[in-house]
């Protein structure tokens, strides 16, 4: 439906005519023609100014917005002007040319801005245009990933690597998915494929540094993120690697020094958050470092490794008080680390509570396993409740419900209220781990380990692996559980909370002299690698 007032609908519709009629020859349409053309070629290789210029010329020259709304829009997403695109793909209508190609772009101008619905009906109107489009299925891939439905993303992204088995950026995706979905190692192939076709794509690059760094390939990393470096100079992802990897050496000035020169670019991501706090606790900032950890924790409320440094931080600034707070919810919990437990128990002591400290310290000290489980919300149950009675089948107001109901001990009913989640979102891993969690309440291991079983095989993490490592090992299969963690570390190789799961197994079994040679690697990575 067009949107121009009444009075100048016939000066339109006379327009609209007189440049579709000409376009085979005149010079009008010849110069639409080869502003297209010179749009779409930079836009194939991502470069939104250059496509950006032509479409502009034209519409200086007098072409209406509709035979190049689609191409610009596009070309203002690429170069992240998020605003100026809505304009554009919202200020009037597409010519039936490009309908599939702005259609896509509404859905991906939605996806960057959060809207998920929104995303979606536009993704369907673009697929009813261009159902074999391989960039329009990996963008509806990034969707559903985004929303939490895991299984469903790899289906889409399956189909754009049938589509288009050659593009960088469904390669990327794919990569990204298989790393989510079976680990590290197995997601190098999709890249260094990528990276065949594109050599220089900074996406793949980038993708390809960390999956090496997370890995413990510092040196293959470092490769890549130079050329990442020398294609795209001053890339923030090729900084950030390389400051990562100036920490895990112990270069701390240096570290700091490669991080500030990505300004402003990483500022509200998380793991650059983490890496400035961690850096300026080693430079004895305390009040920096505590600032950096202060915004992290309320990015990421369940992120326990950075609660514990928060605390850690709080502590050396002798903030006990609020350390002891920052702690409290997770320090109450069966599965709190010692590190945690430990740097809590000075946080009493220092208050002068000595019995909690005491307490706290020997729970550190017990060398026994500890059990993987959901991290509590901090909202009252009956508040909880009346947000999941207003949306039971969305998992942003299920998931606390569900795990305020175990921690509440009410496990018929979290079990009820996962299992309705699941069904509703049978493409959630998280789903599946809670119907997990709530049937090993009730000591129903066998059913838990079958949802976990279940989530594994949409995303096989670590949270998936803690969980079915304890179903295991409560139905005394030791061995199999030994075996899944070798697995996964074959995968994810040097994790250290999967070496740990390895050293206790096989302590479970007996074999001391194997998990004293897990724990001096784990030792080894800690001296390399220290926080």
């Amino acid at each position: 439906m067009r949107r121009y007032p009444r009075q100048i609908g016939a000066t339109v519709a006379l327009l609209v005519l007189a440049l579709a009629a000409p376009v085979r020859g005149d010079a009008a349409g010849d110069a639409l023609h080869a502003a297209l053309e010179k749009a779409r070629a930079a836009l194939t290789k991502g470069d939104g100014i250059a496509a950006e210029a032509p479409l502009r010329s034209v519409l200086r020259n007098g072409v209406a917005t509709d035979a190049v709304r689609a191409q610009l829009g596009e070309a203002l997403l690429i170069q992240g002007d998020l605003r100026e695109a809505r304009k554009v793909l919202y200020g009037g209508d597409f010519v039936s040319e490009s309908a599939g190609q702005g259609w896509h772009m509404r859905g991906r101008l939605e996806l960057a801005d959060g809207h998920l619905p929104k995303a979606g009906q536009a993704f369907d109107q673009a697929l009813q245009l261009k159902a074999e489009s391989a960039a329009l299925w990996a963008d509806i891939a990034r969707l559903r990933f985004a929303g939490g439905e895991q299984a469903q993303a790899i289906e889409a992204a399956e189909r754009a690597v049938q589509f288009d088995p050659v593009d960088p950026r469904v390669l990327e995706l794919r990569g990204v998915l298989i790393r989510e979905q079976f680990g590290l190692f197995a997601s190098l192939p999709w890249f260094e494929a990528g990276l065949q076709v594109a050599p220089d794509d900074v996406g793949l690059l980038g993708e390809y540094a960390a999956t090496l760094g997370d890995m413990g390939q510092y040196k293959a990393m470092l490769v890549v993120c130079r050329r990442l470096a020398a294609v795209d100079r001053g890339n923030p992802r090729a900084l950030y690697l390389q400051a990562v990897l100036a920490a895990r050496a112990g270069q701390t000035a240096l570290a700091r020094k490669i991080l500030q020169q990505t300004g402003t670019a990483l500022r509200d991501v998380p793991a650059a958050i983490l890496l400035n706090g961690i850096l300026e606790y080693r430079a004895g900032n305390g009040n920096l470092a505590v600032g950096q950890f202060t915004r992290l924790v309320r990015l990421q409320p369940d992120n326990l490794q950075a609660r514990m440094l928060f605390v850690r931080a709080l502590r050396r600034q002798e903030l006990n008080a609020e350390a002891v707070d920052a702690a409290d919810l997770w320090a109450r919990q069966d599965f709190a680390p010692p590190y945690l437990l430990t740097n809590t128990a000075q946080a009493y002591s220092a208050l002068g509570r000595k019995p909690d400290a005491a307490a706290m310290l020997a729970r550190a000290a017990d060398t026994g396993s500890r059990q993987a489980g959901p991290i509590p919300p901090a909202q009252p149950l009956a508040a909880l409740a009346i947000g999941y009675g207003d949306a039971p089948n969305l998992a942003g107001s299920a998931v606390p419900y569900i795990r305020g109901l175990i921690a509440a001990g009410d496990g018929l009913r979290a079990q009820a209220v996962a299992d309705r989640l699941r069904l509703a979102n049978p493409g959630a891993a998280d789903a599946w781990l809670l119907s997990g969690d709530a049937r090993m309440m009730l000591d129903n291991k066998l059913g838990a380990l079958d949802m976990y079983g279940r989530a594994a095989m949409i995303r096989f993490n670590l949270p998936t692996l803690l969980r079915i490592d304890q179903a295991m090992r409560a139905l005394g299969r030791h061995a199999d559980a030994n075996a899944l963690v070798a697995r996964f570390l074959k995968q994810n190789p040097g994790n250290p909370q999967a070496l740990k799961l390895l050293s206790d197994g096989r302590t479970a079994l007996g074999d001391r002299d194997g998990a004293a040679r897990i724990e001096a690697v784990l030792h080894a990575r800690t001296l390399r690698n220290p926080s």
